[in-house]
């Protein structure tokens, strides 16, 4: 006789934020966080994710993302900038601190791409902290979060100065 043991899993619906390229369109966003008008934006999509929370819902802001389309002139096949430059992004719970790692050792950004690569990193630290806003809200405790820039090289490390420390939660307004 077999025994299944089925494990209990939590899949949650949460709102993740991207850093979304907008080439291929006519469209610049006005980022007031960056201070500029970008071919890019930060937006939200609905993701079931299971997984641990807070750092599941960190990955998962490098997703491949198809824009859906009525116009058949649109053939952008991917326009998270996180996938399309190849920077990776992780994060990890350690001391009730989550720390996320912003990896640009393969950072590659394409032609039709017209940002800097300080631009997408701010992007992605923006798409970071609305994503973390959106989860933290109906929590009790602040979440304390340090972002650091890792695999610069010699080319790459003035980079290192967009790592930075935050706090978000009820308590991180006071």
């Amino acid at each position: 006789m077999l025994t299944s043991t089925v494990l209990a899993t939590t899949i949650m619906v949460v709102p993740i934020f991207e850093p979304l390229s907008l080439h291929g369109t006519d469209g610049d966003e006005a980022i007031s966080e960056i201070g500029s008008a970008l071919q890019a934006s930060v937006m939200p999509r609905p993701m079931a994710l299971t997984g641990a929370f807070p750092e599941t819902l960190v990955d998962a802001i490098r997703s491949p993302h198809l824009i859906p389309t009525n116009n058949p002139n649109y053939k952008v096949q991917e326009a998270n900038l996180l996938v399309l430059c190849n920077v990776g992004i992780s994060g990890e719970m350690k001391d009730d601190v989550l720390t996320v790692r912003l990896d640009v050792a393969q950072l590659a950004i394409p032609p039709d791409v017209d940002l800097t690569t300080r631009q997408i990193l701010n992007l992605a630290i923006i798409a970071l902290r609305k994503t973390l806003d959106e989860y933290q809200r109906p929590q009790t405790q602040p979440l304390s979060v340090t972002v650091i820039i890792d695999g610069t090289d010699e080319a790459k490390a003035s980079l290192r100065d967009l790592g930075t420390q935050f706090v978000i939660g009820a308590e991180a307004a006071n």
